[in-house]
């Protein structure tokens, strides 16, 4: 496929615009997942404090902004973001029954350039682009296709992912055209990467400029380790789709793709001597500051299995990653790291942590994940028990609001007490592609979930009964609108409900 058939592949652009009106929460509270889990009252709660703040922040296309459907507000400043708009989608597809809160990257997608350039930030009054295309800071992060491949393991939606694949290789092609090193690399910037003033560039690099506007707006002739490893997940997450699909186009190129930046990464990034990986100069030193950036090699599975249990153990590092709340954005030892956060020195943000530990999940590291989520989670809820509401991010060494945080953020905060409370507090986590769900039983309480999606207009009701030890077997009782796989993990055994 030529770059000149970028819009004949975009079905989204030119799309007759969806002016439906917008649903309200007080009428759709029933249709949404109802959690279960006796003696929690306050979560129950939360949860549907988080869904209501949701819709308050619900918009929709206009003849000025020329989106092509309702979408969810970052609950920022006006405009939509990219980076904003795909974790809110990771608690968004639960409510896809009363609003297609994946329809967000729609509105993306219809403005999407010739050469396949998609920006990063569009204003929600006109639909322009914050940023001149070719602006350090005009688009990324690269995490579309990993967004629309959580959508498709809940729904096994094929004609969306048939939809998508086209203009999300497209714009593929457009960060490895100009976003990347002679030497196959990747770079971003601060904004670009979505943490906007972590001590990440190479000041030396750029002399003459302000360091905060060098560390928010310049690459700083640098191999960012985050727009490397989200590359790489990127041509894994279409490869995927091409397979799901019966796709060719492409293919030869993502594999390669990934192969290359594998053996980079591994090579030019990974500091031996830390057992981590970096961010690397344009002389090939490694810029030695411990980002939570890093984890996104989890995810992408970039990482040899035998360097893991090393990487892995900065996350229970008392002295770096594991402070009173898991997990601050930059590591506890560098010199900028603050107590209260200090935005991406410190903070606690609901997206990291959710990248983290779904990345810990996808290397067979379930226990730790959930340890962390619920650390997390634990600590949202204290604040929320104090204020009422969710913010953009927390305090690293108390359960606080960081500084500076908006308050009834969500927003990215939503993934907290819906997402994290279904996928790791209740332990549900539903493959719709594989017509499988996977659910830990870490809670001695009567538990459950009722009208979980588990594909496109089916449902699944899941609840356990109460139990005295964590090693008793569950007794569980399930009602779907269809036939589906359930594996039971509890303690250190598990089986497959039904058999």
């Amino acid at each position: 496929m030529k770059l000149e058939d970028v819009e004949k592949h975009n079905s989204f652009i030119g799309r007759k615009p969806n002016m439906a009106d917008l649903p309200d929460f007080e009428s759709n509270k029933s249709k949404l997942p109802e959690p279960v889990w006796d003696g929690h009252a306050d979560s129950i709660e939360a949860y549907y404090k988080a869904w209501k703040i949701a819709f308050s922040n619900l918009g929709k296309p206009t003849e000025e902004n020329g989106f092509v459907s309702p979408y969810i507000d970052a609950a920022f400043n006006g405009d939509i973001f990219l980076w904003d708009s795909c974790f809110m989608l990771m608690f968004g597809k639960y409510g896809d029954g009363v609003f297609k809160f994946q329809g967000t990257l729609d509105d993306f997608y219809c403005k999407q350039e010739s050469d396949g350039f998609i920006g990063r930030q569009y204003h929600e009054t006109n639909g322009f682009s914050k940023f001149h295309r070719l602006d350090p800071v005009s688009t990324g992060p690269e995490i579309l296709a990993w967004c629309e491949w959580q959508y498709y393991q809940n729904y096994g939606d094929k004609k969306r992912l048939a939809d998508v694949y086209y203009p999300l290789l497209c714009y593929h092609r457009w960060m490895r055209n100009y976003h990347r090193w002679q030497d196959g690399s990747y770079w971003s910037s601060g904004w670009g990467c979505g943490m906007d003033n972590q001590p990440r560039t190479d000041l030396e690099a750029v002399p003459g400029v302000e360091d905060w506007q060098v560390e928010t707006f310049h690459h700083g002739f640098m191999s960012w380790i985050d727009a490397n490893f989200q590359a790489l997940l990127s041509c894994k997450e279409l490869l995927k789709m091409a397979r799901e699909l019966d796709i060719t186009d492409g293919v030869d190129e993502l594999q390669k793709e990934a192969e290359y930046l594998t053996k980079f990464i591994n090579e030019k990034m990974w500091s031996e001597e830390d057992k981590y990986y970096f961010d690397r100069r344009g002389n090939g030193e490694l810029l030695k500051v411990k980002s939570i950036a890093s984890y996104w090699g989890l995810l992408a599975d970039g990482v040899p299995e035998e360097r893991k249990a090393d990487f892995i153990a900065h996350l229970e590092n008392e002295k770096e990653f594991k402070r009173p709340h898991r997990v601050p954005a930059l590591s506890a030892d560098h010199p900028d790291y603050s107590d209260d956060g200090a935005y991406w020195n410190g903070g606690v943000w609901a997206p990291t942590n959710y990248m983290v530990i779904r990345g810990l999940s996808e290397c067979g590291r379930e226990k730790l994940a959930h340890e962390i989520a619920l650390n997390h989670y634990e600590n949202m809820m204290e604040v929320y028990r104090k204020t009422g509401t969710f913010f953009e991010n927390y305090a690293p060494e108390s359960a606080n609001p960081g500084n500076p945080a908006k308050g009834d953020f969500v927003g990215w905060a939503g993934i907290i007490p819906i997402t994290v409370l279904i996928e790791y507090v209740l332990g549900i986590q539903v493959h719709a592609e594989k017509d499988e769900i996977i659910w830990y039983v870490n809670n001695l309480e009567r538990h459950g979930i009722k009208r979980i999606p588990v594909g496109r207009d089916a449902y699944a009701d899941l609840i356990c009964e109460a139990r005295s030890d964590a090693n008793e077997k569950p007794n569980i009782t399930v009602k779907s609108d269809k036939k589906i796989k359930i594996t039971v993990i509890y303690g250190d055994n598990e089986f497959v409900f039904g058999e």
